[in-house]
């Protein structure tokens, strides 16, 4: 009853402040209506505040996704249904068994009981608990988990998959402490909380019909609520709801370990996932950029060994992978190779292609052919007194060259070659720094910049990623989808809200934390479309939310919409 009263409550103030604030700009009292009714509906029903996805869950291994058979159970009661239908609720900690028969039918057990027997697919439901997977572990701990569990048929036939529903700032809480150190310091957490929402958000082929991503490496390593730490938390909370942007689209966040002090461009490490074409397209925020200022650029053989047999300054200077070096002798690396490349061919990035079982003959060089503005090697050639062999892109050339059963930490490498007297080639040593394609954030280097520099996430962000915005993610209204509610986290910063009025819209209104403003938008016949006006004074530091209301009564005559977004900061100093 209390929930219900206060539904009520605040469904009745909404309808006051709205009618109160429309009649100064003569909003129909259509328009009016619908908003009211909107903003009753998300009362009653408490959406999610923030979107939901779908995790698929591994094996222990992480090597599959299939199951037959699973145990699953919660820390407080839980809901099972038969898709939206309810069956029944078992205890805290009392565990479910699910087995998926010939016939294609969930049979559901709790203890030897046999609850149902149903089609499904299952969901689990804790609502005032977490939900675990039973003998599954993540990092050391019992794997618990936000959100709901949904148990499908897999698209192998004979085994389901077990998928986690969870919101995205729930999610990231499971993400962040597991994809950086937590001693890297809030700032650094925050500037990766912000990249790890840019990837769950940005659109993206499924990793599967069922689910949009999986919890290893393949997507993001999410180990769940267990693994959760006090200050990644914090991170994820103080950065809620925050994308980067470039234009009107979330940017590929591309991180790695560690840089080696010089970011590459996307273009010369990365090659189109259709065509193969390498190098790939320019992504004018992923560019190659130093960590010193005057460091000029490393495309030369003399500059890239003078960088990388030395240690220059960098944010990068307490990875313990800043700086390596690597030797084979001449026999080694024949070997090694003749092991290598017949795999590595089968990426269509070695030409001519090596056979498995083919001999390599005597090496007499390694040629860098071609490298980035960081000294990242985009192609070489292994030349022998058979033939040549040219090795294209940073993953294939790190995987080539193996070393103590490991591939190279990086492509930011140097060959020297050593010879006897007589032109033969001895040995091969490498110097090189970085750790992983070094494309967009280093984490080395945003922990540095945290700690070190005391430099804020927005800095570290505006350092790695050229020309972004870091705003709420980009939504659309019309006459269709006309209401839309958002959360999102501000300092003491200027905050914008950021239209394109191509369609020359007459005003908005947005509902800010409770309270409902209008705002007139301007529109040009010629030229820009775009208002950027200044709701500083309507935002609050900390947790805001905000609902948007399409109010244009001329849609009945040309379907409209509008574009929009809260914008935090941007990279060109404006805020």
């Amino acid at each position: 009853m209390g929930s219900k009263i206060s539904t009520i409550l605040t469904a009745s103030l909404l309808v006051v402040v709205l009618g109160l604030s429309a009649n100064a700009y003569q909003i129909p009292e259509k328009t009016l209506q619908i908003a009211r009714e909107r903003m009753v509906q998300a009362v009653e029903h408490r959406a999610p505040s923030s979107e939901v996805i779908r995790v698929g869950i591994g094996n222990q291994a992480f090597n599959s996704y299939n199951y037959k058979e699973i145990t699953v159970y919660g820390t407080d009661s839980v809901g099972i249904y038969d898709g939206n239908k309810f069956i029944t609720t078992v205890g805290a900690n009392s565990l479910i068994n699910v087995k998926l028969t010939s016939r294609g039918m969930f049979e559901i057990y709790s203890g030897s009981k046999l609850l149902e027997e149903v089609s499904g697919p299952v969901h689990f439901v804790c609502d005032n608990g977490l939900l675990g997977v039973g003998n599954l572990k993540r990092a050391g701990k019992p794997a618990l988990y936000h959100g709901a569990f949904e148990i499908v048929k897999s698209t192998t036939n004979g085994f389901f998959n077990l998928v986690n529903m969870v919101e995205v700032e729930e999610y990231l809480k499971g993400v962040v402490p597991n994809e950086m150190p937590v001693r890297f310091g809030l700032e650094a957490l925050k500037a990766q909380s912000v990249t790890a929402r840019n990837y769950v958000l940005s659109p993206r082929v499924k990793a599967s019909p069922n689910y949009d991503v999986v919890d290893s490496v393949a997507s993001q390593v999410y180990y769940g609520a267990n693994t959760e730490k006090e200050i990644a938390t914090q991170a994820v909370k103080e950065t809620e709801g925050l994308v980067a942007l470039y234009g009107w689209d979330l940017i590929l966040a591309q991180y790695s370990s560690t840089a080696g002090g010089y970011t590459e461009d996307f273009a010369y490490v990365f090659s189109d996932p259709k065509t193969k074409a390498f190098p790939s397209i320019v992504k004018p925020y992923l560019v190659a950029k130093p960590d010193i200022p005057d460091q000029p650029s490393l495309e030369n053989e003399e500059d890239a060994l003078k960088f990388y047999s030395t240690v220059p300054d960098s944010f990068d200077l307490k990875s313990p992978y800043y700086r390596w070096t690597r030797e084979w002798t001449a026999d080694e690396l024949r070997a090694n190779l003749e092991t290598t490349l017949p795999a590595q061919s089968l990426t269509s990035f070695v030409t001519p292609e090596f056979a498995k079982g083919e001999k390599l003959g005597e090496i007499e060089n390694i040629v860098v052919k071609r490298r980035g503005k960081s000294g990242k090697i985009i192609e070489l050639v292994v030349q022998t007194n058979k033939k040549n062999y040219h090795l294209f892109k940073e993953l294939v050339i790190r995987r080539s060259f193996i070393k103590d059963g490991k591939a190279l930490p990086s492509a930011n490498v140097v060959f020297v070659p050593t010879y006897d007297d007589n032109g033969k080639l001895l040995s091969i040593k490498a110097y090189g720094g970085g750790y992983g394609h070094g494309v967009g954030m280093s984490q080395f280097g945003a922990g540095f910049m945290a700690q070190e520099l005391k430099k804020s996430y927005k800095d570290i962000l505006f350092h790695y990623y050229t020309g972004i915005v870091l705003a709420t993610k980009p939504i659309i209204l019309s006459k269709d989808n006309n209401f839309v509610a958002q959360s999102f986290y501000a300092d003491k910063d200027k905050v914008f809200l950021v239209v394109d009025n191509r369609e020359k819209v007459a005003n908005i209104i947005l509902n800010i934390n409770g309270k409902d403003r209008i705002f007139p938008l301007q529109s040009h016949i010629i030229g820009e479309s775009i208002n950027r006006i200044d709701i500083t004074k309507h935002i609050k530091e900390g947790h805001n939310k905000v609902i948007y209301i399409f109010s244009d009564e001329d849609s009945r005559e040309k379907r409209k919409e509008l574009r929009l977004y809260i914008e935090v900061a941007n990279s060109d100093g404006r805020n």
